[in-house]
């Protein structure tokens, strides 16, 4: 008896065009509906990447935001509150090679409205004017002092050696504002490169790779190498991602983290999205089974009863034992990947802190 096997050869693997294209394509007509403001969130994050990673689209790539880009002033009009998505879209579709030149008026639109003076941070305010001033236009020309409001917390390195994710956010987004996401010296104080250094182990020890990876972006806008442990982590997160077509699976998913994990890689010089992409609506999910190491530690610090030592070898040996093998093993690995470990230590135990008195 004869077996007959019938070989199928292996489709071509997509080129980087190819790739981007549908990335575009399904962010733009696949995912959410194009009056969904997190339709304008998600597309503005992907050409933002795109854009600040330098990447090379043609018109046939950006095709599928061509229509919105036709009446992105309509938008604008009846929806001022979302002015920073719009702003940012028109902007880098221009950049990355769309025809038109609409973002100019558009940012005179908001200027006249007073848009950026109703933001209610400073962060906020650093943004609006990042955008603004891409049409050479600032609208913050008269606070002299929003630069230095924004350096002073990021330097404040306490607050970044607790699990405070919003803070952290906001420190890299600052980082990304006032370097133009690296085209010029953001001129920080030193002390921020150390809230960069602990919100990064933070994100570490929680093995949050979205969060990880914005330290890794905002480190190397600032000029500096972030450790290698912790890009070599993220290059292995972005090997485990899982994109898969679907048409009923919640878009509750991993995109963003999917997003900035890419975005670190190409700031690291690697490749960007090269993962193969599936053709329409398209659900990103990270590797599952990451150790649960800071609510360990955290529960284990917190469980210690009298004062707290900052000595980090002492306190190793008491907190040990209430970990998993796993969380002892990305301990380890953290420990190692930072040589001033035991600076971030002194601030995340709280040794010096009295509690309340009960």
């Amino acid at each position: 008896m004869t077996n007959v096997l019938t070989f199928r050869p292996r489709p071509p693997r997509q080129s980087t065009d190819d790739r981007l294209a549908l990335h575009l394509d399904c962010f733009a007509n696949a995912r959410r509906n194009i009056d969904d403001v997190f339709w304008m969130k998600e597309v503005a994050e992907l050409l933002n990447i795109l854009e600040a990673t330098g990447q090379s689209l043609g018109p046939a790539a950006l095709g599928p935001l061509e229509s919105f880009y036709a009446g992105i002033e309509r938008r604008m009009g009846f929806f001022p509150q979302y002015y920073r998505f719009l702003l940012s879209i028109a902007q880098d579709l221009e950049a990355l090679g769309l025809p038109g030149e609409k973002s100019h008026s558009l940012v005179e639109w908001a200027l006249h409205q007073g848009l950026a003076e109703a933001e209610l941070s400073d962060l906020q305010r650093g943004e609006a004017r990042r955008l603004m001033l891409r049409s050479g236009i600032d609208p913050m020309a008269a606070d002299r002092g929003l630069d230095d409001r924004l350096r002073a917390f990021t330097a404040r390195t306490a607050t970044f050696a607790l699990p405070n994710k919003k803070a952290a956010y906001e420190l890299t987004h600052t980082v990304f504002y006032l370097s133009e996401y690296g085209r010029r010296d953001p001129r920080l104080p030193e002390a921020t490169l150390t809230s960069l250094t602990f919100a990064g182990t933070l994100a570490f020890l929680d093995q949050n790779a979205d969060l990880l990876a914005e330290v890794c972006i905002a480190l190397r806008y600032a000029g500096q190498t972030p450790p290698a442990l912790w890009e070599a982590w993220i290059a292995e997160e972005v090997r485990l991602y899982s994109l898969i077509e679907t048409e009923i699976a919640p878009l509750s998913d991993d995109y963003h983290e999917y997003f900035v994990a890419n975005w670190a890689m190409a700031v690291a010089g690697k490749p960007i999205f090269e993962a193969e992409m599936p053709k329409g609506r398209v659900v990103f999910h990270a590797a599952t089974g990451r150790a649960p190491v800071l609510r360990e530690l955290s529960e284990a610090l917190f469980a210690l009863e009298g004062p707290r030592s900052a000595e980090w070898p002492l306190l190793r040996g008491l907190l040990a034992p209430q970990l998993s093998d796993g969380s002892q093993e990305v301990l380890n690995a953290a420990e190692r990947a930072l040589p001033g470990f035991e600076t971030f230590v002194e601030g995340f135990v709280r040794a010096s802190q009295p509690g309340l008195a009960s």
